[in-house]
């Protein structure tokens, strides 16, 4: 069974192709226009073990809030067509992740219910070019379109780039957890049959 997935978007403002294999080994390759942000999510490839090619071209000359707006979109899709009905997922995953003086958890149930709490104070504006608001955007986006249940929370720390890796990495985390197959069951891990 092959659990992988392409998606692509396009809207006036940002062009968004994305290859998944929730199956993979880590491998990545991509490209979003936004340096700090394409480190980001090579955390979530590489922490997830999930195969992952992102290529977006968006009008990051305004600003970078549409490009990582619709990756979140695009990536939450994927996931989702990826994931099909969920039959034999453990639909549940959490971890805490540190990084020097910063402790995140996160957990995720991958329930077609989407919510997301996001708990982090950032203590800066922006990580280079980057400014640290868009984070939750683009899990808010995520969310929305994986159709899961997220939780993030930041435990606390410091330095706001160790705060945004430590939160990508924890949740690549949860999300590895919460997508693998459990041998035990044949069945989608819900009383009502389906998610």
């Amino acid at each position: 069974m092959s659990r992988s997935a392409s998606v692509k978007r396009k809207t006036t403002e940002v062009d968004v192709a994305i290859h998944l294999n929730v199956d993979g080994t880590g491998k990545y390759d991509i490209d979003t226009g936004i340096p700090f942000f394409d480190h980001m999510l090579e955390q979530l490839s590489k922490h997830g073990y999930f195969d992952l090619k992102i290529k977006a071209i968006g009008d990051t000359e305004i600003d970078f809030h549409h490009t990582v707006e619709d990756v979140g979109i695009a990536l939450g899709q994927a996931f989702d067509k990826a994931l099909g009905e969920k039959k034999s997922i453990k639909r549940y995953g959490s971890s805490f992740v540190t990084f020097d003086e910063t402790l995140s958890s996160s957990h995720v149930d991958l329930s077609g219910r989407p919510f997301l709490i996001f708990n982090v104070q950032l203590p800066t504006p922006k990580v280079g070019e980057f400014d640290v608001e868009l984070t939750k955007e683009f899990f808010q986006s995520f969310t929305n379109n994986i159709k899961a249940n997220i939780h993030i929370e930041l435990e606390y720390g410091a330095n706001s780039h160790h705060i945004i890796e430590s939160i990508f990495k924890s949740v690549a985390k949860s999300l590895d957890y919460a997508t693998s197959i459990d041998s035990r069951s044949d069945s989608i891990p819900s009383t009502k049959g389906n998610l």
